[in-house]
C-alpha cells in the first residue's frame, strides 16, 4: 500500500498549482490532506475511484482535513469527540480490518504563543485518543503536526528555540506521543539524514535555500513498524508551503 499526506494550504489553490498531476502520478491507496479550507460544494474535483471523507472547519476558509481512499473503511469518525476541539475540522479516523488510520492537522501555537496553552490541552487529548485506539487495533497516524521534533528537523535550530513549532513544550509533547507507543517512520529509516524538511516559509526565499522545518509525519504503532517498507519526503513537489510525505506498507 502507498499512503500519502500533504498539507495543501488551501485545496483549491493547490489544485491550480498542479495538485492532480502529483495525485494521478502517485496513484496512492490513501491520500490525506490538511488545511483544505473547503466545503464539499467547493471541491475542485470529484473522483470515481476513491471514497472521499471531508471534515471542514465551522469557520469558512480555515483549517479542515480530507481523506481519499480506494478501499471503503468499516467506519469513519470525525474529530476527537471532545467539544472544545471539534470545531476546526482537524481529525478524521478511518477504521479498517487491520488498523485505524488517522489524519490530523495539529493547531498552531501562533507566533506570539497565544495558543500554546490550548495546544498543550490538545496534545494530551490527541495522545489519549491515539492510545485508546491503539488498545484495540494498530494505528497509522499522519499529518501536519506543527512541531519540529529534534534539531535535525529544522534548518536553523538555535535561532528558532522558543518559537512556535519549536518550543520545548511542543517538542516534549511530541516525545510523549512517541513514548506512548508510536514510531516516527521517517526517522526510523533515516535517523541521521539532514536537510530533509516538509515546510518552508514563503519569506526570505526559504524554499530556494532549503531553510525548512520537518513538521509533517507518518507515525505507526511500534509493534507494526515491520509493516513499513520505506518512508519518503517529496521535496521536489510544489503547490503549497508544505511538500507531501508518504510511506509504503506491506501488511503482515
Amino acid at each position: 500500500m502507498k499512503l500519502i499526506s500533504w498539507n495543501v494550504a488551501g485545496l483549491r489553490a493547490c489544485y491550480k498549482k498542479g495538485f492532480m498531476d502529483f495525485f494521478l502520478k502517485e496513484d496512492a491507496d490513501i491520500v490525506c490532506l490538511q488545511e483544505t479550507k473547503v466545503l464539499e460544494e467547493q471541491l475542485p474535483f470529484h473522483l470515481d475511484n476513491y471514497y472521499m471523507y471531508l471534515n471542514p472547519a465551522e469557520r469558512k476558509g480555515y483549517s479542515g482535513t480530507m481523506i481519499l481512499t480506494k478501499e471503503k473503511p468499516l467506519a469513519v469518525f470525525y474529530g476527537l469527540d471532545i467539544e472544545k476541539h471539534d470545531h476546526e475540522g482537524r481529525v478524521i479516523t478511518l477504521e479498517y480490518p487491520s488498523f485505524y488510520f488517522v489524519t490530523v492537522y495539529t493547531p498552531n501555537a501562533k507566533m506570539d504563543l497565544s495558543r500554546l496553552d490550548y495546544r498543550m490541552e490538545w496534545e494530551d487529548d490527541f495522545r489519549n485518543y491515539l492510545v485508546s485506539l491503539n488498545q484495540t487495533k494498530p494505528v497509522i497516524c499522519c499529518g501536519d503536526m506543527n512541531v519540529a521534533h529534534q534539531e535535525i528537523d529544522i534548518k536553523n535550530a538555535k535561532a528558532n528555540i522558543g518559537n512556535a513549532g519549536f518550543t520545548y513544550e511542543e517538542r516534549e509533547k511530541f516525545e510523549q506521543l512517541l513514548n506512548a507507543g508510536f514510531i516516527d517512520t521517517y526517522r526510523y529509516f533515516y535517523p541521521e539524514k539532514e536537510g530533509m524538511y516538509t515546510w518552508w516559509s514563503y519569506m526570505r526565499h526559504a524554499r530556494e535555500t532549503n531553510a525548512g522545518w520537518r513538521i509533517d509525519y507518518f507515525l505507526i504503532s511500534k509493534k507494526e513498524i515491520n509493516w513499513v517498507r520505506d518512508a519518503k519526503i517529496y521535496t521536489d513537489v510544489y503547490g503549497s508551503d508544505h511538500c507531501p510525505i508518504g510511506i509504503e506498507l506491506t501488511l503482515n
